[in-house]
């Protein structure tokens, strides 16, 4: 093969060892090396990261091409990635998934046959660590949405498009102008409701197996839900996406009753918010402890929804507009 046929593109920022755990993983794929090319992305990483890369360069079976960049954020670091391949497809890996070896295969089983999807791959639990309770929740979280999409209840959808393991023809992602650097979370799903509009279509492919080795402190987490609700209202009035805020507030009447009382009792009262998500990490934390799985699912949903709809509280305004916002959907 003279040319290779897909690019991994892959952003890391002070990961050196679980990147090369990727790498090598990358390595073991059941497709020829000269199959694939691997640009990856330092985004200004501090820990060996970029005397590693260039150490790995000569020994890696496939092309690998490190590019160095200082720290401008993971969208900023995809759109270089993107520039700097030279294939017609791409596919998106974190430096925490690694990649079982039919990963390339069965991503390119399916972009081989139409170009104008995006394939989705599952990132799972992997068995050989215990995660941080809070990452085994959305893990658990992730993995229900994987046996929905497998059982057909309903189809992928943009909303699932997570950069960790996801491809789809460069010429696509050209056109819809890339990642928006102005997002440092929800960068891949606002993308992904461009491509949407662009009418491409999302296909599951549950045997495109990558494993997540999420590694993220409590306070991370709570802040990426909140996050994801003030991206909500920012991408409903900004970026055009006019349905994707009614359809999460109406989501809001579908949520566990416990979990939406929280919400009302906590939403824009920030002492009392802080306070019940102290005490609902103790409990989660005192489940996990002795064994009481429904403990810990049960807090962790009730934090991340108080901080994602306090998100969006505050995007709109404050929790009264929250709402009246809430009203005016449950009314139409």
């Amino acid at each position: 093969m003279e040319n290779p046929i897909l690019s991994v593109v892959l952003p890391t920022f002070n990961r050196r060892a679980r990147l090369e755990r990727v790498l090598h993983a990358l390595a073991e794929q059941n497709v020829p090396p000269d199959f694939f090319e691997v640009v990856v992305v330092s985004d200004g990483a501090t820990d060996g990261t970029n005397e590693a890369l260039t150490a790995l360069v000569a020994k890696m079976p496939y092309v690998l091409r490190p590019v160095f960049q200082e720290n401008q954020g993971v969208a900023v670091a995809r759109n270089t990635g993107i520039a700097q391949t030279h294939t017609d497809f791409i596919l998106f890996i974190d430096d925490d998934v690694i990649p079982t070896p039919v990963l390339l295969a069965e991503h390119w089983k399916i972009l081989s046959q139409d170009a104008n999807v995006v394939v989705l791959g599952p990132m799972m639990t992997p068995s050989d660590i215990r995660l941080a309770p809070w990452v085994r929740w959305e893990q658990r979280m992730l993995e229900k949405q994987y046996d929905s999409m497998i059982r057909g209840r309903w189809a992928p959808t943009a909303r699932q498009f997570y950069t960790g393991n996801t491809s789809l023809a460069k010429a696509h992602l050209i056109s819809a102008g890339g990642f928006d650097p102005t997002f440092r979370r929800a960068e891949d799903v606002e993308l992904a409701y461009r491509l949407k509009d662009r009418g491409l279509q999302f296909i599951f492919n549950p045997q495109a197996i990558g494993y997540h080795y999420a590694d993220r402190s409590f306070a991370s987490w709570t802040n990426i839900a909140y996050a994801y609700g003030r991206n909500d209202v920012i991408m409903t009035r900004q970026k055009g996406q006019t349905w994707l805020l009614p359809t999460v507030l109406n989501e809001f009447h579908g949520r566990n009753p416990l979990v939406r009382a929280i919400t009302r009792l906590c939403l824009g009262r920030k002492a009392l918010s802080e306070a019940t998500v102290s005490l609902l990490s103790r409990l989660a934390l005192l489940g996990d402890r002795l064994n009481i799985e429904p403990l810990p699912r049960f807090a962790y949903s009730g934090i991340f929804n108080l901080r994602h709809y306090q998100g969006i509280a505050d995007e709109l305004g404050g929790a009264g507009l929250f709402w009246e916002a809430l009203r005016h959907e449950q009314s139409h």
